[in-house]
């Protein structure tokens, strides 16, 4: 059986490419990394792909506003191959800067990622509930995964945040779970509305969030995990190698798969 092919898009500051694509690789995707620009010369092709990721980091410096420059050249030069790949039965995911990318693109309506109300970057863990069984998340109720933004808050209009939960478009909320209680950490880091994380479009199959995924694929980058390493070998249970990010990546690979 053939492999599922996953792009992963690079250039101009986005820099957590190397670990989104080894997640993908570590269950069983053919993976690309792949800069913007030899999609704009048709070096390649997105049509090639089944995955699209937009990863993390600052495109442009963010100097413009966190994912708006990156955005603004995919609008420019590759809109219609873009459009294209999404209206057929592919699946995207943006996480933080690439979450930032797909809002300024417009993906998921009048929505925004704005300045954290600590007006700082944020760096830290945050426990999430699974809202939606889209099919990045199936299977999945809760999971824990890291932060890191400036530009985090989600904030939409209250006739944009009654679409969502009219049409079951909230993917993933901020709740107080295992790793906030052991850190002592408020469940919102960043002052989201109603605890908003991540978020779909009406299919299902794109999927923005600002936690970390990539950063969550091994037990040991667990920030407890000494605690937990320890619960399990009192309980004789078996120590996990795998960590609660490499599920999503797993997922997307199912859905071609099933």
């Amino acid at each position: 059986m053939a492999k599922v092919k996953a792009l992963v898009v690079t250039g101009y500051g986005l820099n957590c490419e190397e670990e989104t694509a080894y997640a993908f690789e570590l269950v069983g995707a053919k993976t690309e990394i792949v800069h913007i620009n030899d999609l704009i010369s048709m070096r390649k092709n997105l049509e090639d792909y089944q995955i699209l990721a937009f990863p993390g980091g600052f495109s442009y410096g963010d100097d413009t506003g966190s994912g708006k420059a990156f955005a603004n050249r995919i609008k420019n030069h590759l809109w219609n191959q873009l459009q294209s790949f999404i209206n057929k039965d592919r699946l995207v995911i943006g996480i933080c800067n690439g979450f930032q990318i797909m809002v300024n693109l417009s993906l998921f309506g009048s929505v925004a990622l704005t300045h954290n109300n600590s007006a700082r970057y944020t760096v830290r863990w945050v426990d999430l509930k699974v809202e939606n069984k889209n099919p990045w998340l199936r299977g999945l109720e809760t999971i824990s995964l890291p932060i890191a933004h400036s530009e985090g808050r989600f904030y939409a209009p209250s006739s944009t945040l009654k679409t969502l939960n009219e049409k079951n478009l909230i993917a993933l909320k901020y709740v107080k779970g295992n790793i906030c209680r052991y850190q002592n950490l408020k469940s919102n880091p960043n002052g989201s509305v109603k605890n908003i994380a991540g978020i779909t479009d009406e299919t299902g199959r794109l999927l923005g969030l600002m936690p970390h995924p990539e950063r969550a694929i091994f037990f040991t980058q667990l920030p407890n995990w000494p605690f937990l390493k320890e619960s399990y070998q009192r309980r004789g249970q078996k120590i996990p190698h795998q960590g609660p990010g490499l599920l999503i990546f797993r997922n997307a690979i199912k859905y071609f798969k099933i």
